[in-house]
């Protein structure tokens, strides 16, 4: 049974460790060629990957085609991103249209699981994954005749990964991305454990505890994204943080599945208001510090998302062994409290010359 359990962790780790390792790869590449190519060319590996998925036999192909998976999220995830904020220059459009992108993330991510194990139970193993490499299909065919993907001209150098990386305000954006996501990332292996333990929870409530949260942060994505503009992205993250903070505090508490409704809804609220402020801002700070090619600073936020759900579930469990569940909770609630006050830094960015040199 542990060599069982290892197996399926290196199996789903596999995905994130890919695209960690690829982000820096790819957001370079789309500074350079543009983001229609590498968009593309993530539909065409999702779908080699998925259609891999359901016809496989053995763990070793199930391997390789997780890891695909994990390219193919890098190349649509950064340059999605990036495009967007090229095509919507304008502050608030840009917020809204990254909005409508995460938020269609997030109803896939939520259905996704459901869906996914109701067609596996009554319509066979295949069923779910031919659907969404059909989905994949439709899509790849959809960008190649609307955007008749094409290489770019290089008109002018995009900032590089080292230069964006050693930007304090870019770091400052990135680590309020990290640390929102790696409460989450923690939760999700140690709740699960936790409710059994204390409460005798089956595995129903257990998959159900995450619900509220998911549901939220869709409400939350598509409220903000409206939001966040008018009332200071700065102050929209901030008051994320502190959220997610009060939220992972009040967890540990809880002793009946309806105690955790509230701030697990709360701490999904939270996380959505830190997506829907940071991502655009990452635009914008490239527009007014460095080049306005954006494949690189979405590289960073997306390294820093997925360096959250690496780094979250690995310490886990030794911090837990330590500290128990509610020290690991409060502990990750101590962190965001600290980091809050800091997103105060991104209300004025200061304007960088583009031939400033640090």
């Amino acid at each position: 049974m542990d060599d069982e359990n290892v197996a399926v962790g290196l199996l789903f780790a596999s995905n994130a460790g890919v695209q960690l390792i690829f982000n820096p790869i790819v957001g370079p590449i789309t500074n350079r060629i543009g983001y229609s190519i590498p968009f593309l060319t993530g539909f065409v590996i999702i779908f080699v990957s998925t259609i891999s998925f359901a016809f496989s036999n053995s763990y070793e192909v199930m391997f390789v085609a997780r890891a695909m998976q994990g390219l193919g999220s890098s190349c649509s995830s950064v340059s999605g991103m990036g495009m967007l904020a090229s095509l919507y220059i304008d502050d608030k459009e840009r917020g809204n249209a990254m909005a409508l992108a995460l938020g269609g993330a997030a109803i896939g991510s939520l259905v996704g699981p459901t869906c996914g194990g109701v067609l596996y139970e009554f319509c066979g193993k295949e069923t779910p994954f031919i659907i969404l490499a059909a989905v994949a299909f439709v899509a790849g065919v959809m960008v190649l005749f609307l955007m008749q993907p094409q290489m770019r001209p290089e008109e002018e150098k995009g900032s590089s990964l080292k230069e964006l990386l050693t930007d304090p305000y870019i770091i400052i954006a990135a680590v309020s991305v990290f640390l929102g996501f790696l409460g989450f990332s923690m939760l999700e292996p140690s709740l699960p454990l936790h409710m059994l333990q204390t409460m005798g929870s089956s595995n129903w409530l257990q998959g159900m505890a995450f619900l509220p949260g998911g549901v939220s942060y869709i409400i939350s994505i598509y409220l903000f994204g409206q939001l966040a503009h008018k009332i200071g992205r700065w102050l929209c993250a901030m008051i994320g943080s502190f959220t997610i903070s009060v939220s992972l505090f009040l967890i540990p508490l809880a002793t009946q599945f309806e105690h955790l409704i509230v701030p697990l809804a709360a701490l999904g609220f939270a996380i959505g208001m830190i997506d829907t402020s940071i991502l655009p801002m990452l635009g914008h700070l490239v527009d007014i510090r460095h080049v306005s090619i954006y494949g690189s600073v979405y590289a960073i936020s997306d390294m820093a998302f997925t360096l959250a759900f690496i780094v979250g579930p690995a310490l886990s469990g030794p911090v837990l062994n330590l500290i128990e569940f509610k020290g690991l909770m409060w502990m990750m609630a101590a962190i965001n409290l600290l980091y809050s006050p800091i997103h105060i830094f991104l209300r004025n960015p200061p304007v960088k010359a583009k031939n400033q040199v640090w």
